[in-house]
């Protein structure tokens, strides 16, 4: 019998999380371990985006399956992060066999957090190596959501952001899942009140139960987006997982049909100034005796990352220094 559902990503089987974060800097790192190694592919529609080692997730890549991937903080000194994940991963007898070496693979992609109130004076020395390395040996089947990891220092348009994660299982037995560090130029919330893009997708109160409003008055509908945004200075971050049986293509297509996700539960989305994008990740913990079901397993990924998106900012904590508020400081809890 399958077990019951957490509402997190590690209800795939072979994966965990693992967080770290520094409160005084306002950032930090999520790390999602496979357990043996995952396909995985990658698919980008933000106009900004900071990654590493994402060409070999193309599906004509050489390499089949990935050993962690990376969600940080920092912008671009956040990449410093996969760096850490790798050695504590090489450390534990991981990774690819290159004659008598190891070389894990460890895909990354960051978001900006430089201006949130975080004290980003590190000096010589960026902080997001040991962080890594932290959150990878942290990593569990239980982990915090909000402002912890990638999403400690998360912001979106008028709230915090934060990480947020939300799972599913399918009538023919597959689990779906997704994990986001929602850090987004535009909102997550309708207008000025308490309501999720995301509702329609909520299930059993996960975000608030509050649905959507009544009406639209146009004025909702008009884009609202961080003032002070550039590029570079926003990006939501996710990973859509499975334990199906997939080939790199299909996982491909997993991550183009996730990004839907997006467009339901942020307005506006993949914008010039957000480096959006999706990895997608299966474990092939249920075997492949018939062809998967990529029409209901991408469904149910973008359903799961709208609900991810919206428990981020939903679960975001208040901290000193803080640059906007969080939904249960506006709205209540």
């Amino acid at each position: 019998m399958d077990r019951p559902l957490a509402n997190l990503i590690t209800d795939v089987d072979g994966l965990t999380v693992g967080n770290a974060d520094d409160a005084r800097l306002k950032s930090g790192v999520t790390v999602v371990v496979c357990d043996p190694p995952a396909v995985a592919s990658v698919h980008v529609m933000g106009g900004a985006p900071g990654t590493r080692e994402t060409d070999l997730l193309a599906p004509e890549g050489t390499v089949a399956a990935v050993d962690a991937l990376v969600l940080s903080g920092g912008s671009a000194f956040g990449l410093d992060a996969a760096g850490g994940v790798t050695a504590a991963l090489a450390r534990a007898g991981r990774g690819l066999a290159v004659g008598h070496a190891r070389v894990p693979i460890v895909p990354a992609a960051i978001l900006f957090d430089l201006l949130n109130g975080g004290d980003k004076d590190w000096g010589v020395a960026p902080p997001y190596a040991v962080l890594g390395a932290a959150a990878c040996e942290a990593a569990a089947k239980e982990f915090a959501l909000g402002s912890a990891g990638a999403g400690a220092g998360a912001t979106t348009a008028n709230l915090k952001g934060g990480l947020g994660s939300a799972s599913a299982r399918l009538e023919s037995g597959v689990t779906v899942a997704a994990l986001v560090a929602v850090n987004a130029v535009g909102q997550a919330t309708i207008g000025e009140d308490a309501h999720f893009w995301a509702a329609p997708f909520e299930r059993e109160g996960e975000f608030g139960g509050r649905g959507w409003p009544q009406t639209f008055p146009a004025a909702v509908l008009r884009p609202r987006h961080k003032a002070w945004a550039r590029g570079g200075e926003s990006t939501t971050l996710a990973v859509v997982a499975t334990d199906a049986a997939l080939t790199k293509a299909e996982a491909k297509r997993l991550a183009v049909m996730a990004h839907d996700g997006f467009a339901r539960a942020l307005w506006p989305s993949h914008t010039p100034l957000d480096g959006d994008l999706v990895f997608a990740l299966a474990t092939a913990a249920r075997p492949r005796d018939a062809e998967p079901d990529l029409i209901a397993i991408g469904s149910a990924g973008a359903a799961c990352v709208a609900r991810a998106i919206a428990r981020g900012v939903h679960e975001a904590t208040p901290a000193p220094g803080d640059v906007v508020p969080t939904w249960r400081e506006r709205f209540g809890g």
